[in-house]
């Protein structure tokens, strides 16, 4: 078994590429991150993401080393790369996506939670929510509120999944929450009453959408006057269950974040433009928070 003790980042690296090119799994042995001036956890956590891996639960040789082994990700095992068979059905209950919690991976909960403080959500009082597929978002809100503020509140969910939104109105048995199974591009024939909170999470950058029109078209046909926005960009891929950090973009075989900066960018020109306050913030997921100036 290869044993590492001072050898530099690079080679290690280098070693675990080769290796890896040849087997799913792979332990090695390291110094004790728990020793003074060893390379830390978070280093071997980071390298195996970076060579979409999972690292096992650690075995302790002795108080100065450790064995780690790298577990290979199914990169098969993924909603981006599933065969679709249905299109209104690629995120239902039975996709990949479907079993995704967000809400259980810190660094997507930690930015949505700061964007929902941001907006001041509590006092928000008719909430859309655009691709809202089993009703994660609205659960989140549901947990930072206090009962009686949520049940007051009008809550609105569409997506094109019938099969998700069938879980979600039995996730919210309530009158204030309602769901549509409906193209968003056709929200208009919803004749939804204008929003002072819009959410939408990994939804606007859908090839079907066409992303800067409709976004102009929410802000100046579907917000009130006072309303905010949370917007989140997915700067990440689903792998095997596990939220690996980088955009993936057609033609490169690494990550490339032209794209992503680009809608980001647009938003919060456009917004601002508007008389917004914007911020951004996150990381697997960059999250747009735009409330108005002045309110």
């Amino acid at each position: 078994m290869k044993k590492f003790t001072n050898e530099s980042l690079l080679k290690i690296t280098t070693y675990l590429e080769e290796a890896l090119k040849t087997t799913t799994s792979l332990s090695f042995v390291v110094p004790n991150p728990d020793q003074e001036n060893n390379r830390n956890f978070k280093t071997w956590v980071n390298l195996a993401e970076l060579h979409f891996c999972t690292v096992l639960t650690p075995k302790f040789i002795d108080k100065n080393f450790i064995q780690l082994t790298f577990k290979k990700l199914n990169q098969e095992s993924s909603f981006h790369s599933a065969p679709i068979k249905n299109k209104e059905e690629k995120y239902g209950t039975d996709s990949i996506f479907f079993n995704i919690n967000k809400n259980e991976h810190p660094t997507f909960l930690h930015a949505y939670k700061k964007a929902l403080e941001a907006v001041k959500v509590e006092k928000r009082k008719h909430v859309l929510n655009l691709g809202i597929n089993k009703g994660d978002e609205f659960e989140l809100i549901q947990q930072l509120i206090e009962p009686k503020v949520f049940d007051n509140m009008s809550f609105v969910g569409i997506d094109h999944s019938k099969s998700a939104l069938d879980f979600a109105n039995k996730r919210f048995p309530k009158e204030n929450v309602e769901f549509f199974q409906h193209d968003i591009n056709s929200i208009k024939e919803l004749n939804l009453e204008k929003s002072d909170l819009i959410i939408s999470i990994g939804t606007l950058q859908s090839p079907s959408i066409n992303y800067k029109p409709f976004l102009m078209s929410l802000v100046q046909e579907h917000l009130s006057h006072d309303g905010a926005f949370i917007l989140g960009f997915p700067n990440s891929r689903w792998i095997d269950g596990e939220l690996i950090y980088g955009a993936k973009a057609p033609n490169y075989p690494y990550s490339e974040m032209s794209l992503l900066y680009n809608d980001v960018i647009f938003a919060k020109k456009y917004l601002q433009q508007k008389k917004f306050r914007v911020t951004i913030t996150g990381r697997e997921y960059i999250f747009l928070t735009a409330t108005k100036i002045g309110l």
